[in-house]
């Protein structure tokens, strides 16, 4: 076995005769023991987080999302609807026309989106099982579907034919408007069904059918603003986008679901970082009270480190001994540690001990990548303390 080794192991486990040394060195190991928990929670908390905001973000979002790079609309004829279906990648596709517009309901007003869909659309996001009252469209009806929010401020009902919404929009053209009331197309739309899935999403949509928004907003009958798309299972999302872009032509611009919520997802990496940076802060402070213990103890030992330099141990040597201990002990609190989280973690998953409100547990969610982000800080920062820390012996505690 290793003299340095050997030496360093029984310092490690080993009580000094100082108990403020040993007192010192205790907070240390369960100072690395806590942090390294503290560190894999809070990562492994912000994960859960992350993928339940993300859940709520994604509700209505495809897997693509395909719009026109100049303009608001684009064509879509049937060859290219033909080899759309014929692809290897994609599962299904919808058409939709979207466009801000007002909306008025028994005087009161607000301006929304009104997002006409075809009826592979439920096939493309599901986003019919959040609707909560009421009951989906139907093709060619003028029976619309409102996030909840919507129907809150504005009062709204469902199936009052006798007090429709009137929906808004400006006519496309140029040129001056003589007669205000014809600078604007009209549509009166009777609310079917409510949606509710977030306050952002619940305020900002009014789902129509295809044909009732080409004929609102005056678009032809192979006129749309966007085309969303359901990849299949397990479908290499960059081949996708390039037979999509060979099909509809170089005039496109396609959209992941990161790319469609560009701000919440920097908005997220951000928190994360900041988490991962101030749980790091913890874990430096930790080591270097660990650090301090060892150069407690390199002086708590200076006769026993006399006599081995006396005998033909080197310096180095005498080093490796210190830097040593100091990984052993920032071993032991990393796995402890971890252990320990990782447990926390396991059941807050599968029993739910946390809860948010009664039906509601708080998320967490498990990563090996998790994992990966700890060991690695924890062992790079031992490394550096440790080796700090057996620095400071030098000839002068030989004499």
């Amino acid at each position: 076995m290793n003299l340095s080794y050997y030496i360093a192991k029984r310092y490690a486990v080993s009580f000094s005769k100082n108990k403020a040394i040993n007192i010192i060195t205790g907070i240390a190991s369960v100072g690395i023991i806590a942090s390294t928990m503290a560190l894999f929670v809070f990562l492994s908390v912000f994960s859960g987080l992350k993928e339940f905001s993300l859940n709520f973000a994604n509700a209505s979002d495809p897997d693509l999302r395909v719009e026109t790079s100049a303009g608001k609309t684009f064509f879509l004829n049937p060859i290219e609807e033909d080899q759309l279906k014929k692809s290897n990648y994609i599962n299904s596709y919808s058409k939709i026309i979207e466009e801000r517009v007002y909306f008025m309901y028994d005087s009161k007003e607000l301006f929304a989106y009104i997002k006409g869909i075809d009826n592979r659309f439920i096939q493309v996001t599901n986003f019919n099982k959040n609707l909560y009252a009421g009951e989906w469209l139907e093709a060619n009806s003028e029976n619309v579907v409102v996030g909840a929010d919507i129907s809150r401020k504005l009062g709204l009902g469902l199936f009052d034919y006798n007090n429709g919404l009137e929906a808004f929009a400006p006519k496309p053209g140029k040129g001056d408007i003589e007669n205000p009331n014809e600078a604007f197309n009209k549509a009166l739309l009777f609310p079917s069904g409510i949606y509710s899935i977030n306050e952002e999403l619940d305020s900002k949509y009014v789902f129509c059918s295809i044909e009732v928004a080409q004929h609102f907003l005056g678009l032809k009958d192979n006129e749309i603003t966007n085309l969303e798309i359901k990849l299949k299972p397990n479908a290499d999302e960059t081949k996708a986008r390039a037979e999509i872009t060979q099909i509809l032509g170089k005039s496109i611009k396609i959209k992941n679901r990161a790319q469609l919520n560009d701000s919440l997802y920097k908005m997220l990496q951000s928190e994360n970082l900041f988490i991962y940076l101030f749980s790091t802060l913890v874990v430096i402070l930790t080591l270097f009270c660990l650090a301090g213990a060892i150069v407690m103890i390199i002086i708590d030992k200076r006769d026993n480190l006399k006599t081995l330099y006396n005998i033909g141990v080197t310096q180095t040597s005498i080093r490796t001994i210190f830097f040593t201990q100091g990984i052993i002990i920032t071993s032991f609190g990393l796995v402890l540690g971890l252990v320990l989280a990782i447990g926390i973690i396991l059941l807050q998953q599968h029993f739910s001990f946390i809860m948010i409100t009664p039906t509601m547990p708080y998320p967490v969610l498990f990563e090996w990548k998790n994992i990966a982000i700890v060991v690695t800080t924890i062992i790079i920062l031992g490394f550096i303390s440790s080796w700090i820390a057996s620095g400071t012996v030098n000839k002068k505690l030989f004499k």
